[in-house]
């Protein structure tokens, strides 16, 4: 049974608060949770030891309660929260359904105390899991009696994920409607029930039960509030058989079911985790590359450039080299031409004539 139990982590606290206190305290606190469950937990100064806790939760269905409160196989289940500590008080307290009273001089101290505390703070989820096992149960103890479709029993283990339960000859449907937040979401939960259903359709998978996925609703929900089927994310169908509520088969048939939203929730969580994760990895990496590029580009435009500028010194040094060797060679030119023979041709062609005058100048002397 404390396979599928959810406790309330307000009502555990206050209880553990309680149970450790060494002075008596008078306390009276009412305790909502969800939106549709109330608790109301009250302890005395002259009585320490003793803890009232009243519950009230949603029903179900009046096919499986009594006029005056829970159905007796519920009543059972509960008195199986640690029995020697917790005792069922009738009638219960007016506008409640359930009263406990606990006894904490009978609760050991320890880790014990805690496991104990947690099993009592689910109460409401074993009220919940008893009653849709009682429904899964008249399937096997009188299948005979239901010849046609039944209405469908709304079953609210949490007040945002609600899903439906109808009655057919030899087998039960249980029917969810999906809700998201983000459209993301939906885009994940829609490849998980299409994949949900290709696994269940398989031999590996031939005794789970058949799985059924659509966006509409389907025609066994025709005639319930339309809030009830305003949904994103579709409506996901099993069909439950006679051989899945059989023996110690129903604990882990009612386990699955209270526990299927919570499972596509978590596995749609986890998903988009990873595709972050991924997305994020991916993108360190390209900046590292686009970084290292970067990094790379100028290194490689600064060796360029070193290496233009030993190429242009190196350029500017032979041209210099050249102009000095030329600047050499031009001042060893000479500006007369050689040709050979020349000078010869010159000697004999090209004389000029000596001339003699007839005046003679007679030079002074100059007289001291």
């Amino acid at each position: 049974m404390a396979c599928f139990q959810r406790a309330s982590p307000a009502l555990k606290e206050i209880l553990l608060k309680l149970y450790s206190l060494e002075k008596p305290t008078e306390m009276e606190h009412h305790l909502h949770e969800f939106g549709s469950v109330q608790y109301h937990i009250q302890s005395s100064v002259s009585n320490p030891q003793q803890i009232f806790l009243s519950i009230a939760t949603p029903l179900l269905s009046q096919a499986v309660l009594l006029s005056d409160g829970l159905s007796p196989y519920t009543v059972e289940m509960v008195k199986q929260i640690c029995s020697h500590a917790v005792e069922i008080i009738e009638p219960a307290k007016e506008g409640y359904q359930l009263t406990l009273r606990i006894d904490s001089a009978k609760i050991l101290h320890g880790e014990e105390s805690e496991k104990i505390i947690t099993d009592i703070a689910a109460v409401q989820a074993v009220i919940i899991s008893s009653q849709l096992k009682e429904v899964l149960r008249n399937v096997v103890n009188s299948p005979a009696h239901f010849q046609g479709t039944s209405r469908p029993i709304k079953l609210v283990y949490h007040p945002r994920e609600p899903f439906f339960v109808i009655k057919q000859p030899q087998k039960i449907l249980v029917i969810y409607p999906i809700r998201f937040k983000e459209d993301t979401d939906v885009i994940i939960a829609t490849a998980f029930f299409r994949e949900l259903m290709d696994v269940g359709s398989s031999e590996k998978w031939s005794k789970a039960p058949p799985c059924c996925w659509s966006p509409i609703p389907p025609p066994e929900l025709r005639g319930e509030p339309l809030e009830e089927l305003s949904t994103n994310g579709g409506f996901v169908t099993f069909d439950i058989s006679l051989h899945h509520v059989e023996g110690k088969r129903l604990d882990k048939t009612v386990w699955s079911l209270l526990n299927f939203n919570a499972y596509v929730k978590y596995h749609v969580k986890t998903t988009r985790g990873f595709i972050q994760r991924r997305m994020r990895k991916r993108l360190e990496g390209l900046v590292e590359i686009l970084h290292q590029k970067t990094s790379d580009d100028a290194v490689l435009n600064k060796g360029r450039g070193i290496m233009y500028m030993k190429k242009l010194v190196a350029r500017t040094n032979r041209i210099k080299q050249k102009c000095r060797s030329l600047s050499r060679k031009i001042k060893r030119i000479r500006f007369r031409i050689r040709i050979p023979g020349f000078a010869r041709f010159r000697r004999r062609w090209l004389k000029f004539p000596k001339f003699s005058s007839s005046i003679q100048y007679t030079r002074l002397k100059c007289s001291d």
